[in-house]
């Protein structure tokens, strides 16, 4: 497996990704430029947390147009795995590889600290060694982080299985104070109708030590190993 994490200006967990693959699951990755025209042969792609472009305009709104993310969009379509966290999230969805936005946290501020998920599917690449009810303890760091839909779109993600992290407690409730940034329906992921791309906000890469306090999710890079070996 060859994993591609796309650097844009700005970014600064591209590295992070990179090291989480080759140090984690010792498989090939490579940065992957964003002014770059080709994937060079990556079967997964990253695309990371940071401030591409300095988050000017909208988060990940001129990201979106750099000339990597037409492979990008390219390889989704043809059902590569695309994981975009945090930042990567915000991308994904101005690219229109997910539905709906990230706005601003409800608080109006930058919110660092760690939350727990419950993965509410394993029907996608990143989430098939988890189980359903599983909780996770990941970091968050974003000023800029709450998943807003129309009702609509959120009922269908909903009935669709595509909801795939929820921000809940120590007892596994989506409650409004386990809600970091005000996201609707307690949202921290989602995915697309294959399942093959994943956005959330929460950073899985930064939670595979246990210097770090926690290695949940290591459980998200074992899917991805898992279902491009299967």
């Amino acid at each position: 497996m060859k994993v591609g994490v796309v650097s844009f200006p700005g970014s600064n967990c591209d590295e992070d990704a990179l090291l989480a693959v080759v140090e984690r699951l010792d498989e090939d990755a490579v940065l992957l430029w964003h002014k770059d025209h080709d994937l060079q042969g990556a079967d997964v792609v990253i695309l990371p947390g940071g401030f591409s472009y300095g988050d000017y305009l909208r988060a990940g709104a001129i990201a979106r147009f750099s000339p990597i993310m037409q492979e990008v969009v390219a390889h989704a379509k043809r059902g590569g795995p695309v994981i975009g966290i945090c930042n990567g999230f915000q991308i994904a969805c101005e690219a229109g590889l997910l539905p709906g936005a990230l706005l601003r946290n409800a608080s109006l501020q930058f919110r660092s600290m760690p939350v727990t998920l419950r993965v509410e599917t394993t029907d996608t690449v990143f989430t098939r060694a988890a189980e359903v009810g599983m909780r996770l303890t990941m970091p968050i760091a974003h000023g800029d982080g709450r998943y807003t839909a129309d009702e609509a779109t959120l009922d269908r993600l909903e009935a669709e299985g595509r909801v795939v992290f929820r921000y809940v407690d120590a007892r596994g409730e989506a409650t409004a104070a386990a809600n970091p940034n005000g996201s609707m329906r307690n949202i921290a992921g989602i995915a697309n109708a294959g399942g093959t791309v994943v956005g959330l906000m929460p950073h899985p890469e930064r939670a595979l030590e246990p210097l770090l306090g926690s290695t949940d999710g290591l459980v998200l890079f074992q899917s991805l190993l898992a279902a491009v070996h299967a």
